[in-house]
């Protein structure tokens, strides 16, 4: 895990459920608009696409994480 993964994971971890619910959200629609460009050839960085479903991936579990706690 890189440095700058570990990060974004702590700041997840600082957050509540509904933040992160929300952040989830976001990244969903960051996700459907990035395969939409590169599905249209106009995505230049296609390497974001596999950022954006690791971090979807990082914020489910640490949504499970807090849900098994609480």
């Amino acid at each position: 895990m890189t440095v700058k993964s570990k990060k974004y994971l702590d700041e997840l971890k600082a957050k509540d459920v509904k933040a992160l619910n929300e952040d989830l959200v976001t990244a969903k629609k960051e996700l459907f608009n990035l395969r939409f460009q590169n599905a249209t050839n106009q995505l230049d960085n296609t390497a974001r696409i596999n950022e954006v479903r690791k971090n979807i991936a990082r914020i489910q579990t640490v949504i499970t994480e807090k849900q098994k706690v609480s």
